[in-house]
């Protein structure tokens, strides 16, 4: 039996937003991750069981990883269909907004959703959602949206509704946001759902071996060189740092997705407690951080790098050059010494 995290009000306002609804829009944020994907997809999946025909819009392209994940190819991508998606939008009459706590997360599509009458519902476990929605469901205690999508299934009284497919995605936004369940899941309950999504006929061993053991060449060739070539340890500080560039990158051939984990994989060495990941984008660069136990990689993203998160996972970013971002983390380390 799971615990009522979600309160009764919350739910009496989703169900009737649901009921009210012909027009639903499920958006999530840029670069979106496994959780992303799993908690829009498997609300997608639910919200066709109630005989809706919802759409699921993301702003830029998914991983090649997730692609298998059922209804992955149903799903617009603003970057290619820009047009089609802001008439969709514009003309939603409720949007689910899925595992990010501000707007300004949508990348370009930031200005339609907020300006569309709509009806919002924040779904999300982020530290600080903003208020851009009129119904928030926000727990960051809890481990990935994907769960959350699950208890609000459960909660609303569709449980029998939860098919496979639907039961995949779930699953698939769960394990990727614990890291394969090594972090961030110490909660029971979790295991609880685990076991309930299984009776629903999830091969989870497959699910592994589809998101975490189908790498190219070219994706294992940029993961050795930039453990090998690019990775920096601060013994003192108990942390590590890779850096890549956009020359870099396009020397490994680099396809969206293919530095994904690599922030984690410094956390296997002796002594090190605090990960960092630097990539050269476009007009920024993008900074993924990692830790264990109580070091707080929040407070680094949201002091350093505009950002912010959960204690052990969080993502920031830097509109300086690689070198400046290098340096403001190397000044700054000294003053998180508390924390090792």
């Amino acid at each position: 039996m799971l615990s009522k995290i979600i309160s009764e009000e919350l739910i009496v306002k989703v169900e009737k937003a649901i009921d009210n609804a012909e027009k639903i829009v499920i958006v999530t944020h840029k670069s979106p991750d496994g959780d992303a994907m799993g908690s829009s997809l498997g609300l997608w999946h639910f919200l066709m069981t109630l005989e809706k025909e919802p759409f699921v819009i993301v702003p830029n392209d998914i991983a090649n990883f997730m692609k298998w994940m059922p209804g992955a190819d149903k799903v617009i991508v603003y970057d290619h269909h820009n047009e089609q998606a802001d008439a969709i939008v514009t003309d939603a009459d409720l949007i689910f907004a899925l595992d990010f706590n501000t707007p300004s997360r949508l990348g370009k599509m930031e200005t339609v959703v907020v300006a569309s009458q709509a009806t919002k519902i924040i779904v999300d476990h982020h530290l600080h959602p903003s208020d851009f929605a009129s119904i928030v469901i926000s727990y960051p205690t809890i481990s990935s949206t994907s769960e959350l999508v699950f208890r609000l299934i459960c909660r609303m009284g569709y449980f029998s509704e939860i098919n496979l497919a639907c039961a995949e995605c779930i699953y698939t936004g769960m394990m990727t946001d614990t890291g394969g369940f090594t972090y961030n899941s110490n909660q029971p309950e979790i295991y609880t759902i685990i076991y309930e999504l299984l009776k629903k006929g999830v091969d989870k061993d497959d699910i592994y071996r589809k998101i975490f053991n189908t790498y190219s060449a070219d994706r294992m060739r940029l993961m050795g060189y930039a453990l090998y070539q690019k990775m920096k340890v601060y013994p003192e500080y108990k942390t590590a740092l890779i850096t890549l560039s956009i020359e870099e990158l396009s020397r490994f051939n680099f396809q969206n997705g293919d530095s994904e984990g690599l922030v984690n994989m410094p956390l296997s060495i002796d002594g090190v407690i605090f990960s960092v990941f630097m990539r050269e984008d476009k007009d920024k660069i993008k900074i993924s951080l990692r830790s264990q136990g109580t070091f707080p990689a929040n407070k680094v993203a949201t002091d350093l790098f505009n950002g912010g998160g959960h204690l052990n996972a969080s993502g920031g970013e830097s509109f300086s050059s690689m070198e400046d971002a290098v340096k403001k983390l190397e000044g700054a380390m000294d003053g998180y010494k508390e924390f090792l």
